[in-house]
């Protein structure tokens, strides 16, 4: 096994990378980043949002693969119901704070990271927090978290069909979030750019990206949730799930 874990340690890291690109993960993080001012954050937004997503990988990976852990089918739908009401509230938060700002007169773009004072466009938890380092970062570790629900059984069953050894089976895991890692950052990195070009003198276009990635996240939160619960039948006594 020691010969070819080079191999497959190597495709776990690839797959993490690919893994960052699916669509719900993109959405969430273009929602975020459309707040921030500068590349240094946006990178940190990513890089905040792939440990958490590797976190939950590991717990609930690891408890599969050491431990024998199954995910009930049942359980398995309201991960994935988790992430789109994470993407439905995270949507309609910034919608509302994009709709206040404009309400007053006052783009976002300039109200997004307050220096000082109090803001009515923005949530309580922003005007309360929003000049502590560790809130700013804890968010998109949070949303990270939630959104590795959803994938981590099928990481770890994928794993499974394998790898026989189980330390081999975590290691491949840890790899694949670091992946993931990378390629969020990446991602962060380049959905950065168009918000912080259109930020200071294109105003109205950066409301309208905005508003227009927050309206994306409301819509395939919406998509998934009715997938998840009228397609897959979460709510029924046989539902239907397959990992993925």
């Amino acid at each position: 096994m020691t010969a070819s874990a080079l191999p497959l340690l190597l495709l776990g890291f690839s797959l993490g990378m690919r893994h960052a690109t699916d669509a719900d993960h993109v959405i969430a993080v273009a929602t975020v980043v459309s707040r921030v001012r500068s590349l240094g954050t946006a990178l940190l937004i990513g890089a905040m949002w792939g440990l958490g997503h590797t976190l939950t990988l590991m717990v609930i990976g690891g408890a599969i693969l050491l431990f024998g852990l199954v995910v009930p089918p049942h359980v398995g739908l309201a991960m994935e119901l988790a992430v789109a009401l994470m993407l439905i509230g995270l949507g309609g938060y910034h919608l509302t704070r994009i709709y206040r700002a404009v309400r007053r007169g006052e783009p976002p773009a300039h109200a997004a990271e307050p220096q000082g004072g109090h803001r009515h466009d923005l949530g309580w938890a922003d005007r309360v927090f929003a000049g502590s380092r560790v809130y700013l970062n804890v968010r998109p570790l949070l949303i990270g978290v939630v959104h590795g629900l959803a994938g981590s059984a099928a990481v770890a069953l994928l794993v499974l069909t394998t790898v026989h050894d189980p330390r081999w089976g975590v290691g491949y895991i840890a790899l694949f979030g670091v992946g993931t890692v990378a390629g969020m950052m990446l991602i962060t990195g380049a959905l950065a750019v168009p918000f912080a070009l259109t930020r200071a003198r294109f105003s109205g276009m950066h409301n309208a990206l905005a508003a227009v990635a927050a309206l994306l996240s409301v819509g395939f939160g919406l998509f998934l949730a009715y997938d998840i619960s009228v397609g897959s039948g979460l709510f029924t006594a046989n539902p239907q799930w397959t990992p993925g």
